[in-house]
């Protein structure tokens, strides 16, 4: 059980200094995806819009309505998914929960960022939160995907 020390120990300056400077906040004019993914237990929410070209995020647009650690998440993200493929997101949405759940590595670079959120692991109450910006993006991404097929 953790109290409220650990619990402020958490949201360590780096995380702070994150969750003030999220890059690419707002919305797209006219998205070829976008996902609105919102955590129950908290309710935070993040709204992902993207387009692809060749295959990759070549723009991106976030609206953050969460906490410290998820806005830190988000800032990572944001920093890093212009130019990435869906496959290189899912990977690394599938490395950060694997990282905050089991104990894993980090996500690989570019996100290799995504490593502040580490003590987080011991919060399974904001999992939800910190996953929503990667969750958001990858299926932003593969509805994007879709949009070009069709």
């Amino acid at each position: 059980m953790s109290t409220d020390s650990d619990l402020i120990k958490l949201y360590s300056g780096r995380i702070l200094a994150l969750a003030a400077d999220v890059p690419h906040t707002g919305r797209l004019p006219d998205p070829e995806g976008s996902v609105r993914k919102r955590s129950p237990l908290c309710g935070s929410t993040v709204t992902v819009d993207v387009t692809l070209r060749d295959g990759r995020i070549a723009a991106f647009a976030q609206d953050v309505k969460a906490c410290a650690l998820g806005q830190a998440a988000a800032a990572v993200v944001g920093q890093n998914a212009i130019g990435r493929t869906r496959a290189e997101v899912e990977a690394a949405r599938d490395a950060l929960r694997a990282m905050l759940k089991s104990g894993g590595p980090p996500p690989a670079a570019p996100f290799d960022g995504l490593e502040v959120l580490r003590p987080a692991r011991d919060y399974k109450n904001r999992h939800a939160s910190i996953m929503l910006a990667l969750e958001a993006t990858a299926e932003a991404a593969a509805e994007a995907e879709k949009a070009h097929c069709a």
